[in-house]
């Protein structure tokens, strides 16, 4: 069986959430770091231009999405479960809250002025104007924006408190009693909160939001390896990508297998992707696409959050 390898780097929030789910798991991985700005070319070479983090490699196959890269790790490993029986949807339909709108208030609060100034306090001026300057293209042609200070502060309490309220409430130690998705997807915002004196208030004012956050970054993430990003694409032009699943469904916009067809985020970080549609299912896209460094790899999407045309 191929090594799970995970491209991301340290500071990056959702690399947070890939590393808890992999040290929940239980699952030894390879750490191939990437810089947190474009260009990102050997990353590139392997998703055809998805650019952002973390991005799971297995062989050659691609998992881009840390939404897709939870459920190739329920695939690695069933237990502990991410998404425990009977709660499915309730679990993941909160991840997707999380991730999209508690994120987006995590993200305007991390950024604003007095936050930034003590995160990017020791970099130098061209490294933050660049780090900027990127961010900015990050969130250009996609649905989501930045949410306003104001707005942000503004509902800030009313999160937290219903956090607190269902926490307090809760019999067992996380969200709905066992650990699920999500637990650790709303774990990374807090950890990126909790990054400087300035933002780490927002957390620790709620008791038992900040114990609870102790528990799930208690799992740690795993045990890892540094790997180059060399050894990476050598990994994949070495391997065959894996059979494809063999889910029977009709794709409701009419798409089939062999479309050349582009898929991108529809949120940020929208940089098309094109290849061959091997495969549509409920919850995943597989395209066939081929590197010169690469070589001959599937890049794996999720359905939602991702939109599909035809070439």
């Amino acid at each position: 069986m191929s090594e799970l390898i995970l491209h991301h780097y340290p500071t990056s929030p959702f690399a947070e959430k890939a590393r808890l789910l992999l040290g929940f798991k239980g699952l030894s991985w390879r750490s191939v770091k990437i810089s947190p700005v474009m260009p990102k070319p050997d990353l590139t070479a392997l998703t055809g231009g998805y650019r952002k983090t973390p991005v799971l490699q297995v062989g050659a196959d691609i998992y881009c999405d840390t939404a897709l890269i939870a459920r190739r790790l329920e695939q690695e490993k069933a237990s502990p479960a991410l998404f425990p029986e009977g709660q499915e949807m309730i679990s993941a339909t909160f991840a997707t809250w999380v991730d999209s709108v508690l994120f987006q208030h995590a993200v305007t609060l991390v950024f604003q002025p007095e936050s930034a100034a003590v995160r990017f306090g020791k970099m130098p001026p061209e490294v933050v104007k660049a780090f900027m300057a990127d961010r900015a293209g990050l969130f250009s042609g996609g649905s989501a924006s930045r949410l306003p200070l104001e707005q942000a502060k503004h509902q800030w309490p009313a999160i937290m408190t219903r956090l607190e309220q269902q926490l307090q409430r809760e019999p067992g130690d996380f969200l709905f009693g066992q650990p699920s998705i999500a637990d650790f997807a709303l774990a990374h915002p807090l950890w990126f909160l909790k990054g400087t004196p300035v933002t780490a208030p927002l957390v620790d004012a709620y008791p038992a939001v900040a114990a609870w956050l102790a528990r799930v970054l208690g799992f740690g993430h795993g045990s890892f390896t540094e790997m180059s990003a060399e050894e990476a694409l050598e990994v994949s032009r070495s391997a065959t990508p894996v059979p494809l699943p063999d889910e029977q469904f009709v794709d409701p916009n009419g798409f089939t297998a062999g479309q050349q067809v582009v898929i991108a985020a529809t949120d940020y970080g929208v940089d098309p992707v094109a290849g061959e549609l091997l495969f549509a299912g409920t919850e995943e896209l597989i395209l066939r696409r081929e590197d010169s460094r690469a070589g001959v790899v599937h890049v794996h999407f999720p359905r939602l959050g991702f939109r599909i045309q035809a070439q």
